[in-house]
């Protein structure tokens, strides 16, 4: 079965505007509360543009949000193609500079040590825009971006990014977001902008919409409340589960709100209902992948079900599910399994085929137990993973960490007997400090499995 969108899409114009059609003065950005106009901003595309080697792609390693910005499209005039590691952790960036022999490196900050041909960025001052100033127009087949998935299910791949791709996907968010906010908003985002959903909802979304982006990046509450204060309304919050969480649970008084969006990882009802009661302001939750983009939303505190973007279709297959979507040249398979509901534009998630379980014959899912780890009085974080090694008897065996001050592991796999099948309690299932979350608050599957050896 197949959900369809009966929208017709035409043939890509051959180019396609690195800004969208506005005035020069639109304010595109916010740095410490002071307002960038479009022409200044294209004024210093085009200063660092001039000064970048000849290359075919850069790895963007800039941490202010509107250095990057800068950076992102001063490439992309280049006809170069920004790199997206999964981090910024140097390994991360020195894997990724290995599979593109001869690009380089570049960022706003001096590093130590720094990556093969870094390349620091001058500082970005107020810049007077030039009267001649031209309004940049990119191929719509030029590959812009290659982003790196975050190697939560195994080894980081690569997924390339047209400018046509962008705008096609952007479309869906900012109809989604016109709908929720109405026309012109502010972003606040604590996701990095090398995450393709920091990519879609705080690069793409200010290039393209009537949306200005706060540059900083805000990750403690308090940065939080900071920066919605120096933004005009109505404002937008991008985050993820893990920041949400920390926003709800500190108790901090958020400026007014117009919406906030969560993706990343599973958002549960529980927390967003209490977001929204604390925060007063409706909850969207984006579904999508570093391959896909975002394709799919629902409001969380209210819906089970997902809304697809129009032109999006679903193809449910026994492995996983097929997608097709605008800004996608051809379908891309996704391990989410899912229920669709017939002759509508909506679906319900069963899942990831990565999660299934089955042990002498009893089914299960990593997600399910990891809720259910979650919800065990004590317990501040968790996660229940499957070992990439059988054992002697051919069983890939479960494990959990933990982060539950005051509780002991005997304790903790007590209250799981009596909410889970015994053939799947987490052995071993080890009591640590912290989990090892990126930066978008997700598990890499190296990571996990470093802090569980050190552990045993």
């Amino acid at each position: 079965m197949a959900i369809v969108c009966d929208i017709h899409q035409g043939e890509a114009p051959r180019r396609l505007p690195l800004l969208r059609a506005s005035t020069p003065d639109r304010v595109l950005a916010w740095r410490d509360g002071e307002p960038v106009s479009a022409a200044q901003f294209l004024s210093h595309v085009h200063a660092v543009a001039a000064r970048l080697p000849i290359a075919a792609a850069a790895v963007n390693l800039c941490e202010d949000r509107y250095a990057f910005l800068v950076a992102f499209c001063a490439i992309m005039l280049r006809g170069q193609a920004n790199l997206l590691p999964p981090s910024r952790a140097p390994h991360a960036v020195d894997e990724v500079m290995a599979n593109h022999p001869g690009c380089y490196a570049l960022g706003e900050q001096a590093l130590d040590p720094a990556p093969r041909g870094y390349l620091q960025l001058p500082p970005l001052g107020r810049a007077s825009p030039k009267s001649d100033l031209t309004w940049p127009q990119i191929p719509d087949d030029q590959v812009v971006a290659i982003g790196y998935t975050s190697g939560s299910t195994g080894r980081p791949s690569a997924n390339a990014k047209t400018w046509r791709s962008f705008h096609a996907s952007n479309a869906g968010n900012l109809a989604m977001l016109h709908a929720t906010v109405g026309r012109a908003f502010a972003v606040v985002a604590t996701v990095p902008p090398q995450h393709m959903y920091g990519m879609e909802m705080s690069v793409i979304l200010p290039l393209l919409g009537d949306v200005s982006i706060d540059a900083g990046r805000a990750f403690f509450p308090a940065d939080v409340a900071a920066a919605l204060a120096s933004l005009p309304p109505p404002r937008v919050l991008v985050t993820t589960p893990v920041h949400l969480r920390a926003l709800v649970e500190s108790g901090i008084v958020l400026p007014p709100l117009a919406a906030m969006v969560s993706a990343t990882a599973p958002l549960s009802i529980e927390l967003a209902q209490a977001a929204e009661q604390r925060f007063a302001a409706p909850l969207m939750e984006l579904f999508g992948s570093t391959e896909s983009c975002v394709f799919a939303s629902r409001r969380t505190a209210l819906a089970e079900e997902w809304s697809l973007y129009p032109g999006a279709t679903l193809h449910s297959q026994l492995l996983g599910t097929i997608v097709e979507a605008p800004q996608l040249d051809a379908p891309v398979t996704l391990a989410d399994i899912v229920c669709l509901s017939p002759c509508t534009r909506h679906f319900s998630l069963r899942g990831r085929h990565a999660d299934l379980l089955e042990i002498a014959g009893k089914r299960g899912s990593l997600g399910d137990l990891t809720r259910r780890l979650l919800a065990i009085p004590g317990v501040e974080d968790g996660v229940v993973f499957q070992l990439d090694e059988a054992d002697t008897l051919g069983v890939h065996r479960i494990a959990a960490l933990v982060v539950a001050p005051g509780l002991d592991e005997h304790v903790i796999l007590d209250e799981l007997r009596r909410r889970i099948e015994t053939l799947f309690l987490p052995r071993p299932l080890r009591l640590v400090e912290a989990l090892p979350r990126n930066e978008t608050g997700k598990l890499p599957k190296a990571a996990l499995m470093e802090l569980l050896h050190r552990h045993d």
